[in-house]
């Protein structure tokens, strides 16, 4: 029996598979059967794998092959046990060695005439590869990926033929080169094309620095959009950590491409008519969704009220916990989720509430009903909330006045988030319990105005530490080691209840 290793992912939690391949005599015409829990994707391999043999110009034996993925009690999914099953087979029948092969993981889909194909979750299992001291064999596209597990014990072949030349010796496959990931920012979008909007910007600069929520409502064509899409331009350049960590989400998910990690803050931007599955993943296998695709950056959703209410809803615990758990029948799975809402919406359906140049006869009944849309919990969550006027066409045209580039703040941004860092080794945003008192503490007076102001907004405990944890960012950008009273106003004018313009009263 021939015995390799593949590799299948619940989450971010790597369960190995043994590919056993089993040759028994006593037919007369060759039989293949592919067990072990396998759905259609991998039981189709068979003919995928006929058809790749005999553009090899190789035949089965008339006997009967087996083909167990162990343990038998995990549903195996997925296109990529073709290249292990393979290679199975090809040991079994003398082609290659299996004491060298069986040092590997393997992985990879076949065309009928023999290319490896790319597959999903290459990275994070030459990760725990280099974990277990072995090495990968993986589709040539993707062997970038698999240098950046920290090995160079990696097979990167395009075609099945190459595999064969390695392991005959006759021409060895090159250790792919490791190239630096891209880390330049998109220079075609930056915070000095916003004209005006000196309140939302504020907002977002805070927003960037602890890494809060953010809600900006506000009429069709304010910037509301504009100014979202700048938001990481501002941001600071993800560690390596991050990087790694969101580049094995995306391997997972099959959006990593070819060239290697993934450098830059993820920003998602969602429609409102996405399904809970795409926003929270699932899915028979289990995969990521959007908010776990914003990992380490932005979850933007526009035209909020718009989204199905119980969609919403999900983001209300991975805002909190920084992960989701996806239940299934078979299988549980996790993902990090530690992303950066910022939300848009206008105040009602026709979006000009409080403009008589566009009066409504249902106004302001019907921004009730549209701003009720979204929960009271879900806002409690959104640590600022920003009213976004529009600008005048006519005063963009002669603004001369010098805007601030991305540059020039996320310089404060940046070194803010040091401070955070350095102090308590996450941002303001994640601050709970003992280190919220720790590290945000207020003296008797500002303890007495918080009190006051939360007493007559009607705030809950949750909003309460969520201006605790504001006001700290504040002071950052301040480069104060203590929070003082502007800090805590400033905190406050960002809760709904003070939205006086737009609702949310």
């Amino acid at each position: 029996m021939i015995s390799l290793k593949s590799i299948i992912f619940h989450g971010m939690d790597a369960t190995p598979i043994d590919v056993q391949v089993q040759l028994s005599s006593g037919l007369s015409k060759p039989e293949f059967n592919i067990i072990g829990l396998a759905d259609r994707a991998v039981k189709e391999s068979a003919e995928r794998i006929r058809n790749v043999l005999s553009a090899l110009n190789l035949t089965l034996p008339s006997k009967r092959l087996t083909v167990n993925l162990s343990p038998a009690d995990v549903e195996k999914s997925g296109s990529h046990f073709d290249l292990p099953i393979l290679c199975g087979i090809l040991c079994a029948i003398g082609v290659f060695p299996e004491s060298e092969l069986e040092k590997y993981v393997i992985m990879g889909e076949v065309g009928l005439d023999g290319a490896i194909v790319k597959t999903d979750a290459v990275l994070p299992a030459s990760v725990w590869a280099n974990a277990h001291n072995l090495g990968i064999i993986c589709p040539g596209a993707q062997g970038v990926q698999a240098r950046w597990a920290g090995h160079d014990n990696i097979l990167a072949p395009f075609h099945v033929l190459e595999l064969i030349n390695h392991f005959r010796g006759i021409h060895p496959l090159p250790v792919p080169e490791l190239t630096s990931p891209e880390t330049s920012r998109d220079t075609k979008l930056d915070m000095s094309d916003v004209h005006g909007q000196a309140a939302a910007k504020r907002a977002l600069e805070i927003a960037a620095a602890g890494g809060h929520a953010m809600l900006m409502v506000g009429p069709p064509g304010s910037g509301k959009t504009m100014l979202a899409s700048r938001l990481p331009t501002i941001m600071p350049e993800m560690t390596a950590n991050e990087i790694l960590e969101t580049s094995t989400i995306y391997s997972i998910a099959g959006e990593l491409g070819a060239g290697g990690l993934l450098s830059r803050r993820p920003f998602r931007s969602v429609h409102h008519t996405s399904s809970p599955v795409a926003l929270a993943g699932g899915g028979s296998d289990a995969r990521p969704g959007e908010i776990s695709l914003a990992h380490n950056g932005v979850l933007f959703l526009d035209e909020l009220p718009e989204f199905n209410r119980a969609t919403l809803e999900i983001l209300r615990q991975p805002m909190e916990s920084g992960s989701i758990l996806i239940s299934r029948a078979r299988r549980n799975a996790t993902y990090p989720a530690r992303f950066q809402l910022i939300a848009a919406m206008n105040p009602c359906p026709c979006g000009h509430l409080g403009n008589p140049a566009h009066s409504c006869s249902r106004a302001p009944r019907c921004a009730e009903a549209y701003q009720n849309k979204i929960s009271g919990p879900l806002l409690d969550r959104i640590d600022l909330h920003v009213d976004v006027d529009a600008v005048n066409p006519w005063e963009m045209t002669i603004d001369t006045t010098p805007r601030e580039s991305s540059s020039e703040i996320r310089a404060r941004v940046v070194a803010a988030r040091d401070r955070q860092i350095s102090r308590q080794g996450r941002v303001n945003a994640y601050l709970d319990g003992p280190d919220l008192d720790r590290f945000a503490p207020l003296n008797d007076d500002l303890r007495a105005f918080l009190n006051n102001a939360a007493q007559q907004m009607g705030m809950s405990a949750r909003g309460y530490n969520r201006i605790r944890r504001l006001a700290r960012t504040i002071a950052d950008l301040r480069d104060s080691t203590d929070i003082e009273m502007s800090d805590l106003a400033e905190a406050l004018s960002y809760r709904p209840i003070n939205r006086g313009k737009y609702g949310f009263k």
